[in-house]
């Protein structure tokens, strides 16, 4: 049997503050996962994304220690406009959460953006620009 990749995984040292950002975005948790130490919700294409507490990896994990310099982990959402790309950030940096990379035209025919969770894992926002829907995409 081959591997199927199945799981994002993100540990969360503040789980309240990683769902009202995730939710911001449209992902769903169920209610009352604030004081759970591991979450779950499907992704479209039947991914999931998982959350866990500092203190459940370090139930399996006694070495473990998270990193104080950001995280290592990229999420990508796709947004319907560019102008949603903005209005999404400007709604996250608003409500607190740090604004890494305001919103850009990339060369490659993208509205660009990135967000950082409330651990610090950047979480870009993009949108194809209308004039790039006719160009082929960069390989």
């Amino acid at each position: 049997m081959t591997p199927r990749f199945d799981l994002i995984g993100i540990a969360a040292s503040d789980m309240a503050a990683s769902l009202a950002f995730y939710r911001r975005l449209g992902l769903s948790f169920p209610e009352g996962s604030e004081d759970q130490p591991h979450v779950e919700t499907e992704l479209p294409g039947g991914l999931r994304l998982a959350l866990d507490t500092d203190e459940v990896i370090r139930s399996f994990h006694p070495g473990y220690r998270p990193s104080t310099s950001g995280g290592r982990v990229s999420l990508a959402f796709l947004c319907d406009s560019p102008a949603e790309v903005d209005s999404v950030y400007d709604d996250l940096v608003g409500a607190g959460h740090h604004g890494e990379l305001k919103p850009w035209d990339a060369v490659w025919g993208m509205r660009y953006a990135v967000v950082q969770d409330p651990d610090g894992n950047g979480v870009d926002l993009f949108a194809r620009l209308p004039e790039a829907e006719q160009q082929p995409e960069l390989e």
